[in-house]
């Protein structure tokens, strides 16, 4: 069996890689349970520099992310709650978002997230 797959039931779930990039350039790739939040993912694999403070429901911006600029087009769009929430972080720009508000798919398989200097 590859390393990146799982047994879970009778099905064989693939896992999906996620590179956590910190601000000084140490990366973290991670082989991520399908269906889980890149803030999930990155509690309970110690990534530093995601703090979640609301639990992943989208009322506070401590997860903040950029997405990297190859993977953007493979995430879909903000919603306008994410939108609001993201007008509080340190730092916006086109490619930030929430990581409680990006959930792990196959198609996501390679994303690349870099983290900020700091959360609020």
């Amino acid at each position: 069996m590859d390393h990146r797959q799982r047994r879970g039931g009778n099905a064989l779930n693939t896992m999906v890689k996620v590179t956590y990039i910190e601000p000084g350039g140490r990366e973290h790739a991670i082989d991520a349970t399908p269906d889980r939040n890149l803030m999930e993912v990155a509690l309970n694999n110690s990534i530093p520099g995601i703090d979640g403070d609301c639990g992943g429901t989208c009322a506070c911006a401590t997860c903040h992310v950029y997405v990297d600029e190859a993977c953007a087009d493979r995430i879909p769009a903000p919603s306008e709650t994410e939108d609001a929430m993201l007008d509080f972080v340190i730092g916006r720009s086109p490619l930030s978002r929430l990581s409680c508000q990006i959930r792990t798919t196959a198609d996501l398989d390679g994303l690349i997230i870099r983290l900020p200097f700091a959360q609020r």
